[in-house]
């Protein structure tokens, strides 16, 4: 009986262990999971995302004069301040004149030139300038969690690394794993930072909302050692209590 109570509780410690061990890691991959095609991303400038918020300036003459494109339907020339749209879910944007017009995954240099193109139907050689004001990235590396504006269009892994501290003293740099897209069907990519041809991977342009996971070595020997504290503090009392009564029972015979 006292064997089968003390296997049991063994038990009970390794699966206590196993689930504290792993309970504070992210993102973990199960078998057979295939990440997605880093060939796919190899993206050398940054593309507009549903939910951002750009800044659209508009000039006639390729860049003579200033349009007040929100002081009214018709527009006016003047030195108004920047108009502010924000892409929408389904990937539009509603622009005064001509209403909605489609804009996500599209380049800055892209987006001006279809606005541009918009526009000539009502001013001469208009000229249109776009800044994305809330493009941001999110980084996980164990304890060390930030948030990291874009402050350009080409920002890069390497530069939003730099920006955050760097891989910390724990991390693995040979898995840095990248989430993109929709997060209910999300692009899962790997980066092995650890070797010189995966650096190469680094140069990768970071798009708006992208999710930038490093995994992190934990202190295991510690933790084990608290987690397992309460247990043999019974463990401790189970055995003295069973060698008393042992030794009562044989000094009664």
């Amino acid at each position: 009986m006292r064997y089968r109570f003390f296997g049991l509780l063994l038990l009970v410690l390794f699966s206590s262990c196993e689930r504290y061990l792993y309970r504070d890691r992210m993102m973990r991959i199960g078998p057979g999971f295939e990440y997605s095609d880093f060939s796919e991303i190899q993206e050398t400038q940054y593309r507009i995302a549903a939910n951002d918020r750009i800044a659209v300036r508009l000039m006639t003459n390729d860049g003579a004069g200033m349009i007040n494109i929100s002081g009214g339907a018709s527009g006016s020339v003047g030195g108004a301040t920047d108009l502010e749209i924000k892409i929408e879910s389904d990937g539009f944007a509603k622009l005064p004149l001509f209403g909605r017009i489609y804009l996500e995954g599209l380049t800055i240099r892209q987006a001006e030139m279809l606005i541009e193109d918009k526009f000539s139907e009502f001013y001469n050689n208009p000229f249109v300038l776009l800044e994305v004001s809330n493009k941001r990235v999110m980084i996980f590396a164990g304890a060390n969690t930030s948030v990291v504006s874009l402050v350009n269009d080409n920002t890069t892994l390497f530069e939003v690394l730099a920006m955050s501290g760097g891989i910390p003293s724990q991390g693995k740099a040979n898995k840095v794993k990248i989430v993109r897209g929709d997060l209910r069907n999300p692009s899962v990519y790997l980066v092995d930072l650890s070797t010189i041809q995966g650096i190469q991977s680094a140069n990768l342009v970071m798009q708006a909302n992208d999710i930038i996971y490093i995994e992190t070595r934990g202190n295991y020997v510690s933790k084990v050692l608290s987690e397992l504290a309460p247990y043999l503090a019974i463990l401790s009392s189970v055995v003295s209590t069973v060698a008393i009564v042992t030794r009562l029972q044989q000094l009664g015979q």
